[in-house]
């Protein structure tokens, strides 16, 4: 009996969003009490004074502002073994190691099964949007993505990166499902322990399923740019195993040779196909739409430190276009972008009220009161006050203050 697919129903993931962020504020109120309650009998919890209060007048008054060097105490412990509730009520299963560092080494950040999902409610809010824009139907992703090596901690936790750790969640791959945005590769080459040969391989298998990748993407720009610029030197080699329908020695691991086995047969036309496209190529132009016709999009985190790479990005694109992924952390999501037809350098994110509870700093060295004594101005200056979401300004800048079901953790990203 063959699995019913489920579609994911984009009309009504677009109503709930609009839903909660018409009421932003009420939102917000009931996300930080969820947390509270959660993690009331949590450790950390118990030494502030809440008391069982969950309001946010509360909260501020009794938490204070914190960043990941002073939770990573407690962090350790919860890595070192220690199974008692320290941040969470419930248990913490899983850290992600970020990609950031605190004192000249990666940060340890809790990861349960909240974040997945918030992580899934990120990712589906984004496609939402973008299918409304750029449908993308049936078809296939070509995914540059990778899940490194997971280690074990003292305390027997699993550790790897943020992406590792929802790549091998199994709700990852029944979303993807739901979003058509399923990867070509098997998982074989997404879980491979070699990158160049899993890269190798995630080019491939675009390349064996050409005419149905609907969309490229990677978590950052900078992968999509390494993929095709790898793609300049090994092409002619693709071409030779897919003429031939034999991999090659390159790819050493059995586990990846085996699964590549299945899917790739000889196909002289197919490669004879790439060798006239690429030939009749101009310094590498338009690479990605002459290889992927029925692409519709290419996807990734493309602002901040990504921006650099977007004109290598757009000359292999031509006119397909570039969406920058969504915002976020290592300490958890912030935001979705909801205006897929906007340029990169001109993104913009919404905030979701029920993934966390957010504060945000303005970006000032100091707010300063003005105050009038018989004629003389002076300035007064103050430490900077959070505001909370539905109080933020538009055109000001802030930092913003995380507070997520992973742990009752105040954060800075």
């Amino acid at each position: 009996m063959l699995e019913k697919k489920e579609i994911l129903d984009v009309e009504k993931v677009i109503r709930d969003f609009e839903v909660i962020t018409k009421d932003a504020e009420n939102v917000q109120r009931e996300t930080l009490k969820m947390i509270l309650e959660e993690n009331g009998c949590a450790e950390y919890l118990q030494n502030l004074g809440l008391n069982g209060r969950t309001d946010p007048e509360s909260f501020k008054a009794c938490v204070p502002l914190v960043t990941h060097k002073d939770l990573e105490p407690c962090i350790q412990r919860v890595a070192d073994g220690v199974f008692s509730p320290i941040l969470t009520g419930k248990p913490i299963t899983t850290i992600s190691i970020s990609s950031g560092t605190t004192q000249g080494k990666p940060k340890f950040v809790p990861f349960n099964d909240e974040l997945m999902e918030t992580t899934l409610q990120i990712f589906r809010t984004s496609f939402a949007f973008r299918n409304k824009e750029f449908p993308i139907e049936n078809g296939r992703a070509l995914q540059f993505i990778y899940s490194s090596k997971q280690i074990k901690t003292k305390g027997g936790l699993f550790a790897g990166t943020a992406t590792s750790n929802v790549f091998r969640n199994s709700q990852f791959r029944k979303a993807m499902k739901a979003m058509q945005s399923e990867c070509c590769s098997p998982d074989e080459v997404i879980f491979g322990p070699d990158f160049h040969q899993s890269l190798y391989c995630h080019l491939l298998c675009g390349l064996i399923f050409h005419e149905e990748i609907r969309l490229v993407s990677s978590t950052f720009a900078y992968s999509i740019v390494l993929a095709f610029r790898t793609f300049e030197q090994v092409w002619e080699e693709l071409c030779d195993d897919i003429r031939e329908g034999v991999l090659t020695s390159r790819i050493t691991f059995p586990s990846v040779r085996s699964a590549m086995a299945k899917l790739l047969k000889p196909n002289p036309e197919l490669a004879d196909l790439i060798e006239k496209k690429c030939s009749g190529l101009s310094n590498w132009y338009g690479l990605i739409p002459e290889l992927f016709p029925n692409v519709k999009y290419i996807y990734g985190i493309m602002t901040g430190c990504m921006e650099p790479y977007l004109k290598k990005l757009r000359h292999y694109a031509a006119d397909v276009t570039l969406i920058s992924a969504d915002y976020g952390s290592s300490e958890g999501w912030i935001g979705a972008n909801i205006n897929p037809s906007l340029p990169p350098e001109s993104a913009t994110y919404a905030v979701l009220p029920n993934i966390g509870y957010f504060e945000f700093i303005p970006l000032k060295e100091n707010v300063e009161e003005h105050m009038q004594d018989n004629g003389n101005v002076s300035f007064l200056s103050m430490e900077p006050k959070p505001v909370d979401l539905t109080e933020v300004r538009v055109g000001e800048e802030y930092e913003v203050i995380i507070t997520n079901f992973g742990g009752e953790m105040s954060c800075s990203p």
